[in-house]
């Protein structure tokens, strides 16, 4: 049998382009149980929602806590949050345009439901308790399938005239670049030049290039290169690999570049699943952005983001915390 932790916790949901990942946070954002799922690949947003919902209560019957303690629950969508209605607006990567996913996860779970952005859900977990607490103007971007980001100025997250603040990722940065992703009808963001989908792609065209390499010799056994792939082969020294890193964190650096000229932060923080290359990836970040912006902003420092690809899950316990106030 398994001890159950005494108070109270929240669950934090971090629903990305891929992958859905919930967690039982204690107050004091203590992770006390994961659940991990792949995202359906149905497109269907009744699928999509019934996911999260069996993720929660995975999280509610798995015996650590009493359900009855479990006081509300925080999710972070890949979308533009219309935060009065609860409802998805303008997404991309997810089927959810216009559903009122606040309430049918309220109405399916009978606990209180709480929605942002998950990059937003990322900032704040951040400088709560994380590698930004303490400073008060911080740049976050969540590299994963595309780029999300959250602002915190003066103190306060930033949201803006219609909560659509801060969409670094869609910043173009190439005039003429390759189309965008999903439903950004956009081309040359930052998004399609420097998010975990490019390094797959800058991996697939050097793995042609490169017969030697690793990632040649995975895609001659058919395997679709991946972020993950090219992540995993340069930290083994391959240089195709390597190389893909190096451009897609130069990349990376012009929208960082960008964002210390227009925020002006004390911190840039780089969070989601392609972070976990480090600084194969963040040197060549970093060193661009420097390059790039106007003194006294290019001093701002550039590391990776604390919670790492949780971010948007602990930001979402956040999130849960508050409404649970």
């Amino acid at each position: 049998m398994v001890a159950r932790v005494p108070g109270d916790c929240v669950i934090g949901v971090d629903l990305g382009g891929t992958k859905l990942l919930a967690g039982l946070v204690r107050d004091d954002l203590t992770v006390l149980e994961r659940v991990y799922r792949l995202a359906p690949p149905s497109g269907d947003p009744e699928d999509l929602l019934q996911h999260v919902v069996d993720e929660v209560r995975e999280l509610l019957e798995g015996g650590i806590v009493d359900p009855a303690r479990v006081r509300a629950v925080g999710v972070g969508i890949p979308s533009l949050v219309d935060r009065e209605r609860g409802v998805a607006v303008s997404t991309v990567h997810q089927p959810l345009d216009d559903v009122p996913v606040r309430d049918e996860l309220q109405d399916r779970l009978q606990l209180p439901v709480a929605l942002d952005n998950d990059a937003n859900c990322a900032a704040l977990a951040e400088w709560r308790a994380g590698a930004a607490r303490g400073c008060d103007d911080v740049v976050l971007l969540t590299v994963g399938t595309g780029i999300g980001s959250g602002v915190i100025a003066g103190g306060r997250l930033l949201r803006g005239a219609t909560g659509a603040a801060t969409e670094l990722g869609h910043m173009v940065v190439d005039f003429d670049g390759p189309p965008c992703q999903g439903a950004c009808r956009n081309q040359g963001c930052l998004e399609a030049l420097a998010s975990g989908s490019a390094l797959g792609r800058e991996g697939a065209r050097l793995a042609g290039q490169r017969p030697g390499s690793e990632l040649a010799r995975l895609a001659a056994e058919g395997h679709a290169i991946t972020g993950v792939h090219v992540t995993e082969a340069a930290r083994r020294g391959d240089r195709a690999a390597g190389e893909a890193l190096e451009r897609i964190g130069t990349l990376l650096g012009v929208g960082i570049a960008n964002a210390m000229n227009i925020f002006n932060p004390e911190l840039v923080l780089i969070g989601g699943g392609v972070s976990d290359a480090g600084d194969l990836l963040l040197d060549p970040a970093r060193t661009e952005a420097r390059r790039r912006a106007r003194p006294p902003s290019n001093r701002a420092r550039v590391q990776r983001a604390a919670f790492g690809p949780e971010a948007g899950m602990v930001g979402g316990a956040v999130l849960a915390l508050e409404e649970a106030r």
